[in-house]
């Protein structure tokens, strides 16, 4: 079954914790803070992989978690980072925010990789709270939740030459004869329901071909299964549009499927183009083929007829095809690969302070709602150190200033608050 949408939930890995230790060594009697700090939570990649050519798997594995930290140790041991999880996908994949639909990637090269989420970073032991005025700190940090989104990821096949047509034209049958590629072949329209992949050789050049299915008229409305294939069009750089010689109207069929292109990409209209009139082996082919080929070559196209049944100028068809490629222009660079617009990075330490509900006030910013989610509040000098933090941060006097009061329940992040006497917070 051939899948090029899939849906998936990706999970970095938490940060592990730091911890709170000291030196027991026997002849050190007044031995120093030597609580490690934990290891970074293990981030999760997607990697184009040649060998893929569909998103089946993704489909029947929707949730991938990469693995958290080790958490620090005595003797100053810091915990192991968490193993980086790379997910393969095939090549031409586009990926997307689920929730916001904002392009984040376009894997088209083999081994290309993208950081989809990035893994927590480890809680800091008390060795590192240590300082002139506090030699023996009792606050370590918990570790950093990693990151996590859903992902909509979507395939376009990357192809040299795509093979389009009308239903039955033959399509199939001559990726099946060009290479080894084995789609269905039967002797009705929409025989294939999937795209197909092959490989040909051309004087030991390799080209990659794609039997695009589904086309016809008002394939970009959706008719027949013209939307869930057109896209893959747009990936190729060379188009062989295969027409069926014993169609009634070989030329009103070339039309539909042309004005089809046009109409789901203007862009389309632009990639060159080979019209392959096919059937040469039926009288009916044969016959019609004198005046097909006067009116393609009136509109200016390379034209030609073949057999893909009985083999007849296939061969050429491919040396033709090759020669288009070498013509063609080079792929454009990915427009995620561009240089960005410069402009100032988000400032992490703003924040903002909004009543939520009746008595329940709600703190939001990127670095405050940090430190209360890696506050270990177990430890008395942690919550001390927090409040330390807010007061430097100005979210003491923010609070102040909107009108908290005693009792009152103060978020940030994860965690709850409460707003309690002379403005300090009992947890």
């Amino acid at each position: 079954m051939f899948y090029d949408q899939a849906r998936i939930y990706v999970k970095a890995g938490d940060g592990g914790n730091g911890v709170v230790a000291f030196r027991r060594e026997k002849f050190v009697p007044r031995g120093g803070p030597s609580g490690g700090s934990g290891g970074r939570g293990g981030h999760i990649y997607l990697e184009a992989d040649p060998g893929l050519n569909t998103l089946y798997a993704l489909q029947h594995q929707v949730h991938h978690r990469a693995e958290r930290g080790v958490h620090g140790q005595g003797a100053n041991k810091t915990g192991a980072a968490g193993a980086d999880l790379t997910i393969p996908v095939p090549l031409g994949t586009l990926v997307r925010d689920a929730e916001t639909g904002e392009l984040l990637a376009d894997l088209t090269h083999a081994g290309q990789r993208f950081l989809v989420v990035r893994g927590g970073r480890g809680g800091r032991g008390n060795v590192a709270f240590k300082s002139p005025r506090n030699k023996a700190p009792r606050v370590a940090e918990n570790g950093e939740l990693g990151e996590e989104r859903w992902l909509e990821l979507e395939l376009k096949l990357v192809a040299d030459a795509g093979i389009i047509g009308v239903p039955n034209a033959g399509k199939s049958t001559l990726l099946s004869v060009v290479s080894a590629a084995k789609p269905k072949i039967a002797d009705y329209p929409f025989t294939t329901v999937e795209p197909s992949l092959g490989v040909a050789e051309v004087g030991h050049r390799q080209m990659t071909l794609a039997d695009i299915p589904g086309l016809m008229e008002g394939a970009h409305e959706g008719v027949g299964l013209g939307l869930d294939f057109l896209r893959h069009i747009e990936r190729t750089r060379v188009l062989i549009h295969l027409v069926s010689g014993v169609s009634p109207d070989p030329i009103g069929d070339f039309d539909a499927i042309n004005q089809e292109l046009t109409l789901f990409n203007p862009a389309l209209a632009d990639k060159p183009q080979l019209v392959v009139l096919n059937k040469m082996d039926l009288p009916e082919a044969q016959a019609a083929w004198p005046a097909f080929e006067q009116e393609i070559a009136r509109r200016d196209l390379p034209v030609m007829s073949i057999s893909a049944v009985t083999g007849e100028n296939v061969e050429a068809l491919l040396y033709r095809v090759q020669e288009m490629l070498d013509a063609a222009p080079a792929p454009e660079a990915e427009p995620l690969e561009e240089l960005p617009e410069i402009a100032p990075a988000p400032d992490e330490k703003e924040f903002h302070v909004y009543l939520e509900g009746e008595g329940v006030w709600r703190v939001e910013g990127v670095a405050i709602e940090r430190i209360a989610q890696m506050t270990n509040w177990d430890y008395y000098e942690a919550v001390m150190r927090f409040q330390r933090v807010l007061r430097a941060m100005g979210v003491t006097e923010a609070l102040k200033a909107a009108g908290v009061a005693e009792g009152d329940t103060v978020a940030i992040g994860p965690v709850e608050l409460v707003w309690g006497y002379e403005n300090a917070f009992d947890a």
